[in-house]
């Protein structure tokens, strides 16, 4: 079993393991709210197509804005609305964040080898995650709106969880 895989499996698993034990998604089921709707990235700048492509064949598979994925929903619950969970839309990430994270791996986010993502395609990936939020093909008033709503849940779940 290749290392990607055996990652993949283990986050599933790990998945599993927490809805078995009662741990419930950042953002609720049938009977609560509807998730957050995070737009869709639109047209990227040109001279960041590279890393929007490698974005796009190894990073959105877990951390996409919707569709309620591993990377993102970890990322939800670690910054409670603080930061946008999706990484198309963080801004406070740079290239070598990105380099520590794709090259070293994180909780259950295996590493990534030079033949699976080349240093040249790291880079790119990092300038296109590092990039202003419009040149990533971003709306920015539509990512703040969902920021904020997301914020607003976070605090009244928190205000509620204080009332119990």
């Amino acid at each position: 079993m290749s290392m990607r895989k055996l990652s993949v499996t283990a986050a599933s698993v790990g998945m599993l393991f927490l809805a078995a034990c009662g741990a419930e998604a950042p953002s609720a089921g049938p009977s609560g709210p509807p998730p957050i709707v995070w737009p869709e990235l639109g047209e990227t700048a040109p001279d960041l197509a590279e890393g929007r492509a490698v974005y796009d064949k190894w990073c959105a598979t877990c951390h996409s804005p919707n569709g309620r994925m591993p990377g993102t929903i970890a990322l939800e619950a670690k910054y409670k609305g603080e930061l946008a969970p999706a990484l198309a839309y963080r801004t406070d990430l740079t290239p070598e964040t990105v380099e520590l994270f794709v090259r070293q791996g994180v909780s259950l986010m295996a590493p990534f080898r030079k033949t699976e993502i080349t240093d040249a395609e790291l880079q790119a990936l990092g300038e296109f995650l590092s990039a202003p939020l419009a040149d990533r093909g971003a709306d920015e008033a539509a990512v703040e709106e969902s920021l904020a709503e997301a914020k607003a849940r976070q605090e009244e779940a928190d205000k509620k969880e204080a009332g119990q």
